[in-house]
């Protein structure tokens, strides 16, 4: 990266961020010492997160190929990107659907600025910087609006996402604004880290909160009940992400970087943190 004083000012560089921690979990090389700072301090008590990362972001090609291929969805709307890397959502929609329509939506400005080189040229594409609390503004974007028929089915994408809405934020309301508004035949997709260990979730929000970052980890039964009601679950149903149709042979992620790699694969070891959710449809 940069150094500090070739940052853009609107781009944070003095705290983490979610984006550019879960990318460098990713094998990315778009983060700032600040974050993998974070990282190499919490990962000693929350070795499991670099496989929670990971897991999503196999969940995410998984779960959008089912979205394109079988649901036939051919607009997407991704509520808290990230930073682009191999296997973006329009990329894997428009090999099963070459027609697809994806707007991307994060709050952190990097996103924006490495999204635009990736997408420059491409009309049926657009990332836009929006906080998700705010549905309505999203939803009123010239480019939500331009690539987004809510008269036809379209895919809500909030992977890895629930976690960063606190109560405080009308989680249910984030989570239902679009897809309540969106036609028959529409999918919601949810993911987000999980605990039933109580004094576990409760220190890493507390580790979360003290760095800057919005956290709030909750056992299944509180994700269930953010989800909206009326919509059908999907098989396998909402699991941990590693059980949703599982696929040996998509294609795989970059390598653990090396100062993360003496973490990678934690959650196997039966620790209770792990990222739970799946897809559902609105009949």
């Amino acid at each position: 990266m940069a150094a500090a004083e070739d940052v853009p000012a609107e781009i944070p560089y003095d705290v983490p961020t979610p984006a550019r921690i879960y990318g460098w979990a990713l094998g990315g090389k778009d983060n700032y010492e600040v974050d993998r700072q974070f990282m190499l301090k919490n990962l000693p008590e929350f070795p499991e997160m670099i496989e929670v990362a990971r897991q999503n972001r196999l969940f995410l090609y998984r779960a959008v190929r089912y979205l394109a291929q079988e649901a036939g969805i051919r607009q997407f709307l991704d509520m808290g990107c990230g930073l682009p890397t191999d296997d973006n959502v329009h990329q894997v929609a428009r090999r099963f659907l070459p027609d697809a329509r994806v707007v991307y939506v994060d709050i952190d400005p990097i996103v924006l600025v490495h999204a635009r080189a990736l997408l420059a040229g491409d009309g049926s594409t657009a990332v836009i910087t929006a906080d998700m609390r705010d549905q309505e503004a999203i939803l009123a974007h010239p480019d939500v609006k331009r690539l987004i028929d809510f008269d036809e089915p379209v895919a809500v994408l909030f992977l890895s996402i629930g976690h960063h809405l606190v109560d405080a934020d009308d989680p249910g309301g984030v989570l239902g604004a679009a897809i309540d508004r969106a036609a028959p035949g529409s999918h919601l997709a949810f993911s987000q880290v999980v605990s039933a260990d109580r004094a576990r979730a409760r220190d890493m929000d507390g580790r979360s909160t003290a760095a800057g970052l919005r956290w709030q980890t909750r056992d299944r039964a509180e994700v269930n009940a953010l989800l909206p009601d009326g919509l059908e679950v999907v098989e396998p149903g909402l699991v941990d992400l590693g059980d949703w149709r599982p696929d040996p042979n998509q294609p795989p992620l970059a390598p653990v970087p090396a100062e993360l790699r003496p973490y990678a694969g934690a959650s196997r070891l039966g620790r209770d943190i792990n990222e739970y959710g799946g897809v559902l449809r609105k009949p």
